[in-house]
């Protein structure tokens, strides 16, 4: 039923409007942005939470990132060598996935002679992150929101330096 828009600028002070023809995009904002080489610095994950935290902290609506993190798995020393193999095809000899051998004592060893050695290795997962998770303080009880909340708000929005003189929240 609703009409989706494009917005395009080249930060040249005019931008323009215009319905989406693609159709990518039915809910929702997405943001491609081309930068310069020299602006790389805001590819990095944690410049873009900066920017959002800076520009967002008080908006109503939910902003996340998709950030891709690492985590340990503990698999046995045949699922390892699998797991190896095929990330070897798929992304050819340039990275190995990183073993470490996880420490038993060897006694345990001895004892538990068919049981099969583990090994870990890290595991890439992406995560969707939401980034402006403080709500907008007009939404929250006064009783709960602390002094250094409300001087936080009143410089992000005055982009002032120096503390509010008063409060009034109703």
């Amino acid at each position: 039923d609703d009409e989706a828009y494009v917005w395009e600028s080249s930060a040249g002070g005019s931008f323009t409007i215009r319905p989406d023809t693609d159709g990518e995009v039915t809910r929702g904002t997405k943001i491609v942005m081309q930068l310069k080489e020299d602006q790389t610095e805001y590819c990095e994950e944690k410049r873009i939470k900066e920017v959002v935290k800076k520009h967002s902290q008080f908006i109503g609506y939910p902003i996340h990132l998709q950030c891709q993190k690492e985590r340990d798995k503990e698999v046995s020393d045949d699922e390892a060598e699998a797991e190896a193999e095929d990330k070897k095809e798929e992304e050819g000899d340039d990275e190995k996935p990183k073993v470490e051998d996880v420490d038993e004592d060897d006694d345990d060893e001895e004892k538990k002679g068919d049981k099969k050695k583990k090994k870990t290795i890290k595991e890439k997962y992406t995560e969707d992150e939401e980034l402006n998770k403080t709500k907008p303080l007009w939404t929250r009880n006064p009783d709960d929101i602390t002094t250094e909340e409300y001087g936080e708000f009143y410089k992000s929005l005055t982009n002032d330096w120096e503390d509010h003189l008063a409060v009034k929240h109703f």
